[in-house]
């Protein structure tokens, strides 16, 4: 982008100016530390200059929005046109609770809708399983068998609402319910639209929801991939996750090149399938983590779009544009949530979620200040929401396509960061023997994704234990309990919940058709058995009425249990 006549005269103009300027005002002054870096510990400079950028090529690396390599952004006039989807997590107690609340939030001008669900549900057993008793309702909403999804989408019209589900081993079943709560209502299966999270290969790296082992795990969403191709079109099939390896402990790097290697794993397993890369790339969509290092997380979701285009055409052939624009939604981090003094995460969550804007999102979620004590009381869900609205309406944001493309610090940062994640991708790739796929699989197996990210864990916690990574409330500017920010907190009433909950569990198993239920269940098996493709199956499953419990106990049965194959049940 610039001649070398230009650059030796920066460089030239650049030492006169550390001579003359800089040298003498730090020997008077000095500065605040002697090293300065981002939360994930990447080191930054100074000051950027052309010299920090001299090998870009603007067409090949940055180009222009709406074309390859995406880095400005998959869409010609991004927010111009519309804002990104503001979607905020919602759900806890009964069917009937979560409904209310997303009628809510709709009422409040949320554009989408994401649905979190309680930890029977997200493990696929039913609420009156004894390892539910204090779970039931308790982190997100219970489901358990269609029943509750009626409840849960009652006055919502899925033909016109988009719906997200955070739920990996159970999501199947979950998915299942959508498509058969949408036939029920008469809405077309090919205009639903929404996001299932369904990432497993993140799970067996960070989050640890698992029920069966990662193979059989790996073959049950490509089961999704490929109906969902078929039969939803609109719907994205996965979620693929960096959000919980982010949590985890991981840096953004890490965050950024384990989550592509787990989208590219995803796409070599459909591929070997037989799937066509044009027919199903389309509807992968990707979920990131956005923490408080703003420059720093700009430069992810830039590095992310522009790796993703170049190895979507080099190393598996797509050749539309859909199959290779990266989109992506964005949680703020909850992991950066302080308990102490909670209203500072407001301030927080509005900087990760300027991030997110800033790094071309297509949706958003924005965490309430009071998550690290609670689920979200209503209050604090309406300023996460008010966050975004201020951000699209007030803020000037949303006016500028990639506002902070040509900066040489934010574009020097992009391809460090690009640099970087590549070279885990590629050692990713080496450990599979060419396989994305299969490294992915035995760097689980190895323990290679956890050992990466407990270390750098630990030199986070360390760092902030010594005062070198400032949290404000906890390390710095602290304040006296009796001082603390008076913040009402959410109760779900456990009892209460539980109690309404089994009832309908018990009433719904009265009224079916059992029969039907194990003919359901029995078919299931068959297509485990002959390696077809399980999801219509699930679906007639689920509209016999077939419990969660029920369903995924099938999958257990056949496959065995992932707790088992630990030597931990």
């Amino acid at each position: 982008m610039f001649d070398e006549d230009d650059l030796e005269a920066i460089r030239e103009a650049r030492e006169s100016w550390t001579e003359q300027t800089l040298d003498p005002f730090l020997d008077a002054h000095g500065e605040r530390a002697d090293r300065f870096a981002t939360v994930s510990n990447l080191e930054v400079d100074r000051l950027y200059t052309p010299e920090d950028v001299a090998g870009l090529d603007y067409d090949a690396d940055l180009g222009f929005p709406g074309e390859p390599p995406y880095t400005r952004g998959v869409y010609p006039t991004m927010y111009r046109g519309r804002p990104w989807t503001m979607r905020q997590f919602a759900g806890y107690g009964t069917a009937e609770a979560t409904n209310e609340r997303f009628h809510y939030l709709i009422d409040e001008g949320q554009t989408g809708l994401s649905t979190a669900f309680d930890m029977p549900t997200l493990m696929g057993i039913d609420s009156d399983d004894p390892m539910s008793l204090g779970e039931v309702g308790m982190e997100g909403v219970a489901v358990d068998t269609l029943a509750d999804m009626e409840v849960l989408f009652d006055g919502i019209d899925l033909g016109e609402v988009s719906t997200s589900f955070t739920i990996n081993p159970s999501a199947p079943v979950i998915y299942a319910m959508y498509v058969a709560l949408a036939d029920e209502k008469g809405v077309s299966r090919d205009e639903i639209r929404g996001t299932l999270q369904n990432d497993m290969l993140k799970e067996f790296i960070a989050q640890k929801e698992w029920v069966i082992p990662p193979q059989p795990s790996l073959d049950l969403v490509t089961d999704v991939v490929e109906f969902c191709a078929e039969e939803t079109p609109r719907f994205h099939p996965i979620s693929i996750s960096g959000y919980h390896i982010r949590e985890a402990g991981s840096t953004a790097i890490q965050e950024l090149a384990f989550t592509l290697a787990d989208g590219f794993a995803y796409v070599e397993d459909a591929m070997d399938r037989g799937l066509d890369v044009d027919e199903f790339a389309p509807q992968l969509s990707f979920f990131f983590n956005s923490h408080n290092s703003l420059f720093e997380e700009v430069a992810k979701f830039r590095a992310a779009r522009r790796i993703y285009a170049h190895v979507m055409d080099e190393w598996y052939g797509a050749e539309t544009a859909a199959s290779k624009r990266l989109k992506f939604h964005t949680q703020t981090a909850g992991q950066s949530l302080t308990a102490q003094q909670p209203l500072n995460n407001v301030v927080r969550v509005t900087i990760q979620a300027l991030a997110a804007v800033l790094g071309g999102t297509q949706s958003l979620h924005t965490n309430s200040y009071d998550e690290a004590h609670a689920l979200p009381s209503e209050q604090a869900v309406r300023v996460a929401l008010r966050t975004q609205q201020i951000i699209a309406d007030e803020s000037g944001a949303a006016d500028i396509v990639d506002p902070l493309g040509g900066s040489f610090a934010v574009e020097a940062l992009t391809d460090e960061v690009e640099e970087k994640a590549m070279a885990y991708i590629e050692e990713i790739r080496e450990m599979g023997g060419g396989s994305v796929r299969d490294g992915v699989l035995t760097g689980i197996e190895e323990g290679f994704f956890q050992r990466e990210i407990q270390e750098s864990a630990y030199e986070y916690q360390e760092r902030v234990d010594e005062g070198e990574e400032t949290v404000v409330g906890v390390n710095a500017y602290e304040q006296a309990e009796d001082e603390a920010d008076d913040v009402e907190l959410l109760k779900v009433d456990e009892a209460a919940t539980r109690e309404r909950q089994l009832d309908r569990l018990e009433s719904v198993k009265e009224d079916r058709d059992d029969e039907a239920v194990e003919t359901a269940l029995e078919s299931l098996r068959g297509a485990i058995r002959s390696d077809e493709n399980t999801i219509p199956y699930i679906v007639d499953a689920v509209k016999a009425y077939a419990t969660m419990g029920e369903i995924m106990t099938v999958f257990e049965t056949e496959y065995g249990s992932y707790q088992e194959t630990l030597g931990v049940a």
